[in-house]
C-alpha cells in the first residue's frame, strides 16, 4: 500500500467521529455519513487503486471523497419518498369521480333499470340473483324448480336484452366477467 492510502487510512480511523459529523450535516443524515464512511475505507484497501501519492490536507480529501461516494450512492439506489412527500401525494390524490362520471354513471344506470324492468318477472328474478345477489346457479335453479342449463339460458337472454337495450356489446364483457365469478364459486360450495 502506497503512503498515500496509508495515511488516509489512518486518518481516517483517527478522525472517524469528526468526519462522521461533518458528513451527517452535509448529507442530513448520520446513517448516510457512516455508510459513506464505509464505503470509503473500503476503497482505499482495494489493491486496483491508482496510487495516491502525497496528500496536503488527508481529512478535506477524505471528506471530499466520502461526501463524492454518498452521492454516487444516493444516485444508485432507489428513490424513495419522505413523509411530506408522500402526504403532498396522497392529498393530490382524489378517488372520488368528477360530476361528469357521476352523470355518465348514473345515466347508464338508468338505461340498465330500464332494460332490466322489461324482462319477464322470472327472468329478472333469475338475473337479479345471479348478479346482484350473487347466488349460485343451482341455487337459483332450486328455488325456480328449474335445471342448471334453464338458469343459464335465461340469464344469456336477459343479457343480451339489456344489452341490445344500451345498444353496446362491452356490456357483455362486464357481465361475462362476474360470471365466470359466479360459476368459480358455485364450484368452490
Amino acid at each position: 500500500m502506497d503512503i498515500g492510502r496509508k495515511t488516509l487510512r489512518a486518518t481516517l480511523l483517527e478522525r472517524y467521529d469528526e468526519l462522521t459529523m461533518r458528513l451527517a450535516q452535509a448529507l442530513g443524515s448520520r446513517d448516510s455519513a457512516e455508510n459513506a464512511l464505509q464505503d470509503t475505507y473500503l476503497r482505499l484497501m482495494r489493491e486496483d487503486l491508482a496510487e495516491l501519492g502525497e496528500i496536503h490536507n488527508p481529512r478535506n480529501y477524505l471528506f471530499r471523497m466520502a461526501l463524492n461516494i454518498a452521492s454516487s450512492n444516493r444516485r444508485n439506489e432507489p428513490r424513495w419518498l419522505s413523509y411530506a412527500e408522500s402526504e403532498a401525494f396522497l392529498d393530490t390524490l382524489d378517488d372520488q369521480p368528477d360530476p361528469e362520471r357521476v352523470a355518465v354513471g348514473r345515466s347508464e344506470l338508468a338505461f340498465v333499470q330500464k332494460a332490466l324492468d322489461e324482462l319477464p318477472p322470472r327472468r329478472r328474478a333469475i338475473f337479479e340473483a345471479a348478479w346482484i345477489d350473487e347466488r349460485p346457479q343451482k341455487d337459483i335453479a332450486a328455488r325456480h324448480d328449474l335445471s342448471v342449463r334453464m338458469v343459464q339460458i335465461e340469464l344469456k337472454q336477459a343479457m343480451e336484452h339489456v344489452a341490445d337495450r344500451l345498444a353496446r356489446s362491452n356490456i357483455l364483457d362486464f357481465v361475462s366477467g362476474s360470471r365466470n365469478a359466479s360459476i368459480s364459486r358455485e364450484g368452490e360450495r
